[in-house]
């Protein structure tokens, strides 16, 4: 029997305690669920799947979530790498909305040997043992361009324009959230999931299946703190320009230095932090 589509929302019993005031009442719940991703390349005459990696996200935009994890560990380079994305509808798979089949074009060549590591992903952690700079450099073999400047003003306004588009999490309070900007304080897409990681990798891969790679004159914010991973995912997909409402890893200033990107950490009210990259900030207003 095929599973019923997940909600990425679902309603649960709680206490709720206010000061003396005790009431039971229903609460909106963030979903998370594993969501696996199957590699399928065409090999002898028939499709060959490679199960890639599991990993624990909010339902929703799960193509986006695989294409963007796909390209991160440079399985594929463009929209024209992947021949077609569906979920699974094998006979007898009762998780056939978690699970994810990308069928990558016949002319790809596809290494399962280098992925063949441990590829369970949590939603906190991302891939386990996998932050390797030498990794990065494999799979980003390109400088981020962007010889933009953007104002202080513009900058600062992004965090509120951030917070007031995300629908579940004004709804839950427990999700994460990446949001990309134009140069004028636009804002072109935002995807939440319980993964900060993950919403990232739904981000890209919106942009990935839309040919809108590499976004060279855009703005990253993210609403947590910016970690290594971020930043490789940001540099691969062509992002010269990450800001973050918490605070950035040295691995992750190290590695937005070596790529010359900008680095922006503790973006609030109208107060941040520049990591490197302040070629990229006007010096007045």
């Amino acid at each position: 029997m095929i599973a019923e589509r997940p909600a990425n929302i679902v309603t649960d019993e709680v206490t709720q305690i206010r000061g003396h005031s005790v009431e039971r009442k229903y609460d909106e719940l963030a979903t998370e669920e594993p969501m696996e991703i199957r590699v399928l390349t065409f090999a002898g005459g028939r499709w060959v799947k490679h199960q890639i990696a599991v990993t624990m996200r909010t339902p929703g935009n799960d193509f986006e979530l695989a294409s963007g994890f796909l390209l991160s560990e440079g399985v594929v380079r463009s929209r024209n790498d992947i021949a077609s994305i569906s979920y699974c509808t094998d006979l007898g798979e009762s998780q056939a909305y978690n699970i994810v089949n990308v069928y990558l074009s016949e002319d790809i060549r596809f290494d399962f040997d280098r992925l063949s590591r441990n590829v369970y992903t949590s939603s906190s952690c991302g891939i386990c043992g996998k932050g390797s700079i030498d990794l990065v450099r494999t799979n980003c073999s390109r400088l981020p361009v962007g010889s933009f400047e953007i104002s202080r003003k513009i900058l600062v306004s992004m965090p509120q324009m951030l917070t007031k588009s995300q629908s579940i999490f004004a709804r839950t309070g427990g999700l994460h959230a990446c949001a990309l900007f134009d140069l004028k304080g636009n804002l072109l897409g935002i995807k939440e999931d319980v993964g900060r990681h993950n919403a990232l990798d739904k981000l890209v891969g919106s942009l990935l299946l839309s040919n809108r790679l590499p976004a060279s004159n855009s703005v990253l914010l993210v609403s947590g703190r910016a970690s290594f991973e971020l930043v490789q995912k940001a540099a691969i997909a062509g992002i010269p320009f990450l800001a973050a409402v918490g605070a950035p890893s040295n691995l992750a200033v190290e590695l937005a230095r070596e790529y010359d990107m900008t680095l922006v950490g503790f973006l609030r009210g109208d107060r941040f932090n520049i990591y490197c990259g302040d070629k990229r900030l006007l010096a007045s207003e």
